[in-house]
């Protein structure tokens, strides 16, 4: 794709007589399998090049603007309400309502696509499984064809999966959740998969392969009528909305099923889409069941939003929670937006998970997120995430207990009051203290998760929460801001400021903590040297990196040139 050459070397083409059998200026550099290659099939591969070609440049543009955005935010300007849009907020419009199969989605669960993981979701007890191909993914080429497949069987009911350690077989349960897949976002390439040379947009490629091998199934089992289903990350603007709606619909006319068919979710997780969601739901109305709130993205975006003003430092990351002012605002005009427009809002996820060793520190965590959980209900979310089977039915029994016997509360907690909301509460800088444990715990988090995604694993356990690259993000960018800025640490007594030999040491530190956690034997076959040079360099850099992951990408790309043919 035009923009995206830069991120990753590409060698020249090379014909082979085996391999995947591709269309015209199609060129698969990703290992070949014979499984794979019932994903990677000529017309799925024309229907994703087909997208590619029609939508490349409007990404391109987008991607521009994000930019432009940027260079705005950094010489001292704010996020704000469009006045050219104020029309369009003021005016009483309604998105299409909720397919019947989603009108209840008051517990979601996320994951990657992960086999086993699919299976556990959708017999979770959860309304909905979000399948995800982007935070909670390493997008390893092996990772990601065997999701596909994963999926595709998932649809048709047919996924099972043989433990042999346990002995155990894993199969789909007579009820199941509605699914949900994740594409990654518009930033993110695809370098396997090369369209006229350049690296496909990584969305369209995962999007158009489930799609193209899923949607009539998915609407005769799962649908009931409608879908596939979608949750739409890292948007900033509503001309992002606008190309996905424009996705949709050139999807729905090659299968030949009606507009509208295709619905998602837009993950509200930047702070500039925050004032843009009314515009986001208007171009997605035929297709949108609504917003949620993707509250780790949306902390790691203020940082970056905000990355040239340094009266807007944060605290440490464990204190910015939904009790400061800006994550509330945010939160409360999700709602009155979403359910003024007749759709979804819903609420963020919930990281604990079990303490299995533990049963009192386990209720403490079961108790917090029974709390959070409370909070969201009340507040009038018609849903909520979480990152275990675990919580589920905690989570469900406090939404239980609070909806008033309804599907969804889009009729019965309008927020009216929330119509208030001004742009200076969703820039309210968050309050409280920075610590040299914030520090550090930044530091071996941030560490840990670069570690374990090089080595394939995008969604990790770790000191009783589950990390993904939402979270490992907060943690790289804060400790970025602290250095730039050189806080002073006043949580602690310690009164000592952020310094590159101070964090030099904290470094060292951390890393003699990590291997006597993870043991001498796992960190010596670990990428952990590797991951603490990768995420120090980008805590000490100049200028703030926009993605911890696309610089980590290009260690993980291993290109097959011969795996393409054309027959």
């Amino acid at each position: 794709m035009v923009g995206f050459e830069n991120l990753v070397e590409v060698p020249p083409m090379r014909k082979n007589p085996v391999g995947y059998d591709v269309p015209e200026g199609v060129d698969i550099r990703g290992r070949y399998d014979a499984e794979f290659a019932t994903i990677l099939t000529r017309d799925a591969l024309q229907f994703v090049a087909s997208l590619q070609r029609q939508f490349a440049t409007h990404i391109k543009y987008a991607m521009d603007c994000r930019n432009e955005a940027k260079l705005r935010y950094n010489r001292g300007a704010l996020p704000a309400f469009d006045p050219a849009t104020k029309p369009l907020r003021d005016a009483d419009w309604l998105c299409a309502p909720p397919p019947p199969a989603i009108a209840d989605r008051r517990v979601e669960i996320t994951g990657p696509v992960e086999r086993k993981m699919v299976i556990n979701a959708l017999n979770s007890g959860a309304k909905v499984f979000m399948a995800d191909f982007e935070d909670a993914l390493a997008p390893n080429w092996e990772n990601l064809m065997r999701g596909h497949i994963n999926l595709r069987d998932a649809v048709r009911g047919t996924i099972s999966y043989h433990d042999k350690a346990r002995n155990r077989v894993y199969k789909l349960n007579e009820q199941t959740a509605k699914l949900f897949v994740r594409p990654r976002g518009w930033h993110l390439p695809e370098a396997h998969v090369l369209i006229d040379g350049h690296p496909a947009a990584g969305c369209l490629v995962d999007f158009g392969l489930y799609f193209f091998h899923n949607w009539s199934a998915f609407r005769r089992n799962q649908g009931q009528g409608f879908g596939p289903f979608f949750y739409l990350p890292k948007m900033e603007h509503s001309t992002e909305a606008r190309i996905w709606n424009n996705v949709f619909t050139a999807a729905e006319k090659m299968a030949g099923i009606e507009n509208g068919s295709i619905r998602a979710t837009v993950l509200i997780e930047t702070l500039p889409a925050v004032f843009q969601m009314d515009e986001i739901l208007y171009e997605l109305r035929d297709h949108s069941v609504g917003l949620n709130c993707g509250r780790w993205d949306y902390i790691f975006s203020y940082v970056k939003t905000f990355q040239a003003h340094p009266d807007r430092l944060l605290p440490d990351r464990v204190l910015v929670g939904m009790a400061q002012h800006f994550m509330r605002s945010y939160s409360d005009l999700l709602i009155r937006t979403c359910h003024r427009r007749g759709v979804h809002a819903m609420g963020g996820m919930a990281a604990q998970i079990p303490i299995r060793d533990d049963p009192r520190a386990n209720e403490a965590a079961l108790e917090l997120v029974r709390k959070d959980k409370l909070r969201e209900v009340l507040a009038g979310h018609d849903g909520t995430w979480a990152a275990h089977p675990g919580l589920i039915p905690a989570i469900a029994e406090v939404f239980d207990a609070h909806m008033g016997g309804g599907p969804n509360q889009i009729q019965s907690a309008k927020r009216e009051d929330a119509a208030g909301v001004q742009a200076e509460d969703l820039l309210q800088t968050p309050r409280g203290v920075r610590s040299m444990e914030g520090l550090r715990l930044n530091t071996r988090v941030g560490i840990q998760y670069v570690a374990a995604w090089l080595t394939g694993s995008g969604s990790v356990p770790l000191y009783n929460l589950m990390e993904d690259a939402a979270t490992a993000e907060i943690s790289r960018v804060q400790n970025w801001q602290w250095l730039k800025y050189g806080v002073e640490l006043d949580g602690d007594g310690l009164g000592v400021r952020v310094t590159p030999e101070l964090f030099g040491r904290v470094v060292e530190e951390e890393m003699e903590r990590i291997e006597r956690e993870v043991g001498k034997e796992r960190f010596s076959k670990g990428m952990y040297r590797e991951a603490c040079k990768m995420f120090a360099r980008q805590c000490t850099a100049p200028s703030l990196d926009d993605f911890l992951t696309l610089d980590a990408y290009n260690h993980i790309v291993l290109h097959h040139p011969l795996a393409s043919s054309r027959l």
